[in-house]
């Protein structure tokens, strides 16, 4: 039985893997096979200008430092119309949630979805808060 790990499905193959790739293209190497197949004008020619690696305590304190120079302003998304009042439940549980109106992906349907789930909450707490005639008799 044959392990399925991770790290060999996501690594990218390997080198004996790349050599049957290339010999069924008909290439002696990777290089040849790229000669062919990228343009040279598009070609970087030298290797890339890459700072040193770091640590990953450095890595973090240079997040860290980045981050320390964001600014908080004050947000303005579900604030309403102008004079008119939202109370804040909807303010916190609707609107000002992104869950409602931000999809995990980038694809319109999903932002759809998510419209509509919002407005379907919405109705479901107005329908919460609004006794219904039912209760009263």
């Amino acid at each position: 039985m044959t392990q399925d790990l991770f790290a060999e499905r996501h690594i990218g193959p390997s080198e004996s893997d790349q050599r049957a790739m290339l010999a069924t293209l008909g290439y002696d190497s990777l290089d040849a096979f790229i000669a062919a197949v990228v343009p040279a004008d598009i070609r970087l020619r030298g290797s890339l200008k890459l700072p040193a690696a770091k640590t990953e305590q450095e890595a973090l304190a240079e997040l860290r430092a980045i981050a320390g120079q964001n600014q908080v302003y004050r947000s303005y998304l579900g604030m309403g119309y102008h004079d008119t009042y939202t109370p804040g439940v909807i303010l916190r549980n609707v609107l000002e949630n992104p869950g409602w109106y931000t999809a995990y992906t980038p694809y319109q349907a999903e932002i759809a979805q998510g419209r509509l789930e919002a407005l379907l909450n919405f109705q479901t707490m107005v329908s919460d808060l609004t006794p219904s005639n039912s209760a009263a008799a």
